[in-house]
């Protein structure tokens, strides 16, 4: 099964227009506030955490992610890469740009989660009230995180 959820924001960099595409480009310091994130590490252009999330029916879920950061010429953008030997994990795609201090933010969350087959109704009554609340709650985080991103602006 596969959920998606989208979120396009811009957040007023408080700084120099250099120190906002740095913080733009610096993943740890933008993510540092988004409370439904944990372990994340950055090495070099590889970004790694665990999405946190509460699953009606299957209690706090954690979910891998793995990323890697490429500059762009206005910024910089993630690309997912792939995530082994889970049974449920994110793929986190974005792009950010800095227009002076104006920074621009477009991020795409895909949930993967396997389920086991629904070969009969109670099965996929089963799947489909998942599926429901699973899209509800990665919306929810999609759209906190222009919150969480302001944090890590404000603290850093």
């Amino acid at each position: 099964m596969q959920i998606e959820a989208e979120q396009a924001f811009p957040l007023d960099f408080p700084g120099t227009s250099t120190d906002a595409l740095a913080f733009l480009r610096d993943p740890a310091r933008a993510l540092a506030g988004v409370r439904f994130l944990r372990d994340l590490t950055v090495s070099g252009p590889e970004l790694r955490a665990v999405l946190v999330v509460n699953v009606p029916m299957l209690g706090e879920t954690l979910l891998p992610l793995h990323s890697r950061l490429i500059h762009t010429p206005q910024g910089a953008r993630l690309e997912a890469q792939p995530v082994a030997g889970e049974r449920a994990w994110i793929e986190l795609n974005g792009e950010g740009t800095a227009d002076g201090q104006l920074l621009s933010y477009h991020f795409r969350f895909t949930a993967h989660i396997e389920m086991p087959s629904a070969e009969k109704w109670g099965g996929a009554a089963f799947e489909k009230m998942v599926r429901a609340a699973a899209e509800r709650t990665l919306s929810r985080l999609a759209r906190e995180l222009p919150e969480g991103m302001a944090r890590g602006m404000a603290e850093s």
